[in-house]
């Protein structure tokens, strides 16, 4: 006999177990449920397609995508810096000086143009890497949507190719020849944006915003400008920054002559363009371009991008390829040709290297 009387039934106590198990299925089955629905919905069935992943999420990257998008930053930030320019509200201020000691200018054509152009490229590429000449201002933040449609003419000229997204820099210049934009030389002002892969530039976009002209190219792709048929390699034109004409005439004229040219301009995206074939009256032509002092990466990686697709070279002053991953300066000045022997306008202007630094 139990204590107090009470005697344990052996059917009772089939009954208390049963009804313990009930309460334990009713707590953990839901649970077990949730466990085993989100396992199935984390892994894809043996053989079957995976989720896909679009270029917003990372992963590769596909430039042809990325060329039309940049063909668009590059036209909306136009679009900033010509309404900025003709509604006369530049508020012009000089942000730093340059180590030549000139100083530069910031306007608010610059800070629109970089605005619009940044968040078109990182919305569409969030997993791209994107270096500005203006600084960024994230309490600024602009939504400029991309609605993934590509240009006829860049379907039909380029085919889709994937890229590795952590081996893509892209470089932005809002606003090229900010001195002469304040001046009012409209001729000389570009936007522009570059594709680099694994340092190498392969995308380059340089629109001008008061003729609405862009040229863009894509080594081993294909492009919308070509290069001029006719050059003149024994006394060339030269086209060099509105500043260091002085500078690079002497040398110049003892190496190739008295008869060579030497064209003064602004911007180096307008430089680039005068050594192609560009439908514009305003446009000049030159046949080399060279500069003799450091200059930022993101003013001349989309040229130099363009100059490869088309066969062309921008080097360094001794020759040296120009990397597009690390610092944002380039210390060796360039020399840029197409059509031409590189390496043989090299050797004929070794004086020029040695004011690169100055």
């Amino acid at each position: 006999m139990a204590p107090m009387g009470i005697r344990l039934s052996p059917l009772g106590m089939a009954v208390f177990c049963l009804l313990g198990l009930g309460v334990l299925y009713h707590l953990y089955s839901g649970f077990l449920a949730g466990r085993f629905a989100f396992f199935m919905l984390s892994e894809p069935a043996a053989g079957g397609p995976e989720t896909p992943r679009g270029p917003a999420s990372g992963g590769a990257v596909d430039l042809r995508e990325l060329l039309a998008v940049s063909v668009l930053a590059a036209v909306r930030g136009g679009e900033e810096v010509k309404r900025v320019r003709e509604g006369n509200v530049l508020n012009a201020k000089a942000k730093g000086k340059t180590r030549e000691g000139a100083e530069e200018q910031l306007t608010t054509g610059d800070l629109l143009s970089n605005r619009r152009m940044f968040y078109l490229l990182k919305g569409a590429f969030p997993a791209v890497q994107i270096n500005s000449e203006e600084h960024v201002d994230t309490a600024d933040q602009d939504t400029v949507p991309w609605d993934r449609s590509i240009p006829e003419d860049i379907k039909q000229k380029i085919q889709p190719k994937e890229v590795p997204a952590e081996s893509v820099t892209v470089w932005i210049d809002p606003l090229d020849a900010t001195q002469e934009y304040t001046e009012d030389l409209r001729q000389y002002v570009t936007t522009m944006v570059c594709v680099a892969v694994n340092g190498k530039p392969v995308i380059g976009v340089i629109h001008k915003p008061f003729s609405s002209y862009t040229a863009w190219a894509m080594v081993d792709g294909g492009s919308n400008i070509k290069a001029r048929s006719s050059y003149n390699e024994k006394t060339p034109r030269i086209i060099v920054s509105r500043s260091h004409a002085g500078k690079v005439e002497q040398v110049a004229r003892q190496t190739f002559g008295n008869k060579t040219v030497i064209i003064p301009a602004g911007g180096a995206g307008y430089k680039v363009l005068a050594l192609l074939d560009v439908p514009e009256k305003n446009q000049e032509e030159a046949d080399v371009y060279i500069h003799v002092t450091y200059i930022k990466k993101w003013d001349i990686c989309a040229g130099n991008a363009v100059l490869r697709a088309l066969g062309g070279h921008m080097t360094t002053l001794t020759g040296e390829e120009i990397s597009y991953t690390g610092s944002d300066g380039n210390e060796g000045g360039l020399i840029a040709s197409i059509n031409m022997n590189h390496r043989a306008l090299i050797d004929k202007l070794p004086d020029l290297e040695k004011t690169s630094h100055k």
